[in-house]
């Protein structure tokens, strides 16, 4: 699933992804550090996993990761 970052606080590695059918879906510090990445900008692009019940996982960058 992909999506772009909507907000995005660098101190507690969490924000908010808008995804592509126009609903909003949080992601934790935890999504973020399984990453590998430093920084998110706003209105990046990012892909998505999620568990079965919609919790985003890992948010990456197309292409790399």
């Amino acid at each position: 699933m992909q999506g772009t970052i909507a907000t995005f606080d660098p101190d507690t590695r969490s924000g908010r992804l808008l995804l592509d059918n126009g609903a909003e879906l949080a992601f934790d510090s935890v999504a973020f550090d399984r990453s590998g990445l430093r920084l998110l900008r706003l209105g990046q692009r990012v892909d998505i996993d999620t568990d079965p019940s919609g919790v985003v996982r890992r948010v990456t960058i197309p292409g790399i990761g």
